[in-house]
């Protein structure tokens, strides 16, 4: 079965999506939760990481959103390459 995009909530722990999605570590730093890279973020979800910066509700609830949207994006475009790739291969042979 094909994997899709990767998604994250603001319930996840920033460690587990760090650990399984580095692109979307980079994103969250983007936003200013630079406590992806802190000791704590084994404990803490994104929700507690935002609220240490200040971020309301809205604002998670956007960036979160805004992140899947902007991983999503990029998935596709991976797909988009891979299927061409594929397709020159087989136009090769």
């Amino acid at each position: 079965m094909a994997q899709g995009t990767y998604v994250i909530t603001k319930f996840d722990l920033l460690k587990i999506v760090v650990d399984e999605c580095p692109r979307a570590g980079e994103l969250l730093a983007e936003y200013g939760l630079h406590c992806v890279t802190c000791f704590a973020n084994e404990f803490d979800t994104i929700a507690t990481g935002a609220e240490m910066h200040s971020m309301t509700d809205d604002d998670v609830d956007t960036m979160i959103d805004e992140i899947n949207e902007q991983l999503d994006k990029e998935w596709q475009e991976e797909q988009k390459k891979g299927h061409v790739i594929a397709s020159e291969a087989k136009q090769s042979v």
